[in-house]
C-alpha cells in the first residue's frame, strides 16, 4: 500500500533509477520521505514530488538519518556506530542543545586552532628527551574548549543583528531567539568561571599571563566594525597559549621561544581566517563589516604567501633558540609544502573550497606538534651520542 502511494507520486526519471538500482536503502529513504510529510505533503500543501525533495533524500543521504547511525555489516554480523560532534550535539537533551550549539560545540575546529599554539608551547618547554606533560596538556585541552566557547558567546552577543542578515548565521541560537541576550550573559558568566577554575591551576606567573588576555577576548568581535584587519587581533587573542604554555611548564616565559612562536601563530591566523573570511565575502559587504578578505580581494594568495614566509621563518628562530633538532625541521618542511600546496590551490571565489582549505589547517598543527616533540625526543640521542665521542676521545 505505502510503496503504491509512493509510486504514484514519484517522477519517471526517478522511477527508471529506481528500476535500474533498487536497494533497501533507497526505499527507506523514500518511506521516511514519505512519512514526514504527513500523507505525501510537505508542510505547505505542496505535493512530493518535487524533484528537488527526491535529489537530497538520494544523494545527500543526510536529512532523513537517524542521529546514531547503525550499519547492519552482513558479512561479519557486527553493528557500527558512527559518531560526531554534530551528531553528540544532536542526541543532548533538547533544552540544552542551543547552549552547546552558542559555545560552537558542535564545529570543534575552533577549538582545534585555539589549543595548538598552546600544545606547540607546551611540547618545546619539555625537557630534552622527554614528551610533554600529558596533565598541563589536558589542562589546557579543557581551557581551549571553554574559553573558545566564551568567545563565541560573546561574538554572537555583539553580533545578534549582523547574524540574522547572513544567512550562514541565522539559524545561531541568540539570532534566531532560541537563547535570549540574558540566557547568553549567565551562559558566559558559567563558561568563565570554569574557565578561571581551570587558570587557578596554574602558577601565579601564567595566572597573571592568562588573566591579561580576557581584554582581547572581549575586545575581538568589535574588531570588524573598525578595521580591515580583525584576523590580525583574532591571532593575537587565539595564539596567547603559545606563550602561556611555555609558563605553564617552566614558570616563566623565555621570550627567545615565545614570542617568535607568538609571532608565527598570528601569521598562521592570518592565513586561515583570511580563507575563512572569504566564505562571507559578499555578505559582509552587505552589511558593512570588514575583513581581511576584504581588504586583500584578488590580491589574497600574495598576501597568504608573505604570511607563510613570515610564519616559517618564526618557526625556525623558535626551534633554534630552544635547539630544536632534524625531525622538527623535517616536518617544518613539510609544513611548508602544505600550506604552498593550500594557498596554489585555493579558489577564493568557491565558499565550500575556502571551508576544506581552512579545516586542512588542523591536521598541519597536529603533523608541528608531533614534529616538535619528535625533534625534543631526538635531543636526548643526540647527547648520548656526543657523550659517547667524549668518552672515546
Amino acid at each position: 500500500m505505502l510503496a503504491a502511494k509512493l509510486t504514484s507520486q514519484l517522477p519517471l526519471d526517478t522511477l527508471r533509477r529506481i528500476h535500474h538500482g533498487t536497494s533497501y536503502r533507497c526505499l527507506y529513504t523514500l518511506s521516511n520521505a514519505f512519512l514526514h510529510t504527513e500523507g505525501g505533503r510537505t508542510r505547505d500543501a505542496s505535493l512530493l514530488s518535487d524533484s528537488s525533495a527526491l535529489r537530497r533524500g538520494f544523494y545527500s543521504q543526510s536529512a532523513f538519518r537517524p542521529t546514531f547511525r547503525l550499519r547492519d555489516t552482513q558479512q561479519y554480523g557486527r553493528r557500527s556506530i558512527s559518531l560526531s560532534a554534530a551528531t553528540i550535539v544532536n542526541s543532548a537533551p533538547r533544552p540544552i542543545q542551543p547552549y552547546l550549539r552558542l559555545m560552537r560545540l558542535d564545529k570543534p575546529i575552533g577549538t582545534w586552532l585555539l589549543y595548538l599554539p598552546c600544545a606547540w608551547s607546551i611540547a618545546l618547554a619539555a625537557d630534552p628527551g622527554h614528551l610533554p606533560h600529558l596533565g598541563i596538556l589536558t589542562l589546557f585541552g579543557t581551557g581551549a574548549l571553554l574559553m573558545r566557547g566564551a568567545g563565541c558567546t560573546i561574538n554572537d552577543m555583539w553580533d545578534k543583528d549582523f547574524d540574522k542578515k547572513v544567512s550562514r548565521t541565522a539559524t545561531r541560537p541568540i539570532a534566531s531567539g532560541e537563547i535570549s541576550q540574558r540566557q547568553a550573559l549567565v551562559f558566559l558568566g558559567g563558561q568563565l568561571s570554569l574557565a578561571l577554575c581551570v587558570l587557578l591551576c596554574l602558577n601565579y606567573y601564567s595566572i597573571a599571563l592568562g588573566a591579561a588576555s580576557l581584554s582581547l577576548v572581549i575586545s575581538y568581535p568589535l574588531m570588524k566594525r573598525i578595521t580591515y584587519w580583525p584576523q590580525f587581533v583574532l591571532g593575537l587573542t587565539f595564539n596567547w597559549g603559545a606563550l602561556l604554555g611555555w609558563s605553564a611548564v617552566k614558570g616563566f616565559c623565555d621570550w627567545s621561544v615565545c614570542l617568535p612562536l607568538y609571532f608565527s601563530g598570528v601569521m598562521w591566523t592570518l592565513i586561515y581566517d583570511t580563507i575563512y573570511a572569504h566564505q562571507d565575502k559578499d555578505d559582509d559587504v552587505k552589511i558593512g563589516v570588514k575583513s581581511t578578505a576584504l581588504r586583500f580581494q584578488e590580491q589574497t594568495k600574495p598576501w597568504l604567501s608573505g604570511f607563510t614566509v613570515a610564519m616559517l621563518s618564526g618557526l625556525v628562530v623558535a626551534g633554534v633558540n630552544a635547539e630544536q633538532t632534524l625531525p622538527y625541521y623535517a616536518v617544518l618542511s613539510t609544513v611548508a609544502v602544505h600550506l604552498t600546496h593550500q594557498i596554489y590551490t585555493l579558489d577564493i571565489h568557491k565558499p565550500e573550497d575556502c571551508w576544506k582549505k581552512f579545516v586542512s589547517n588542523r591536521n598541519l598543527g597536529l603533523l608541528l606538534f608531533l614534529g616538535i616533540v619528535a625533534g625534543n625526543l631526538w635531543k636526548e640521542r643526540r647527547e648520548n651520542l656526543l657523550q659517547n665521542e667524549e668518552e672515546v676521545r
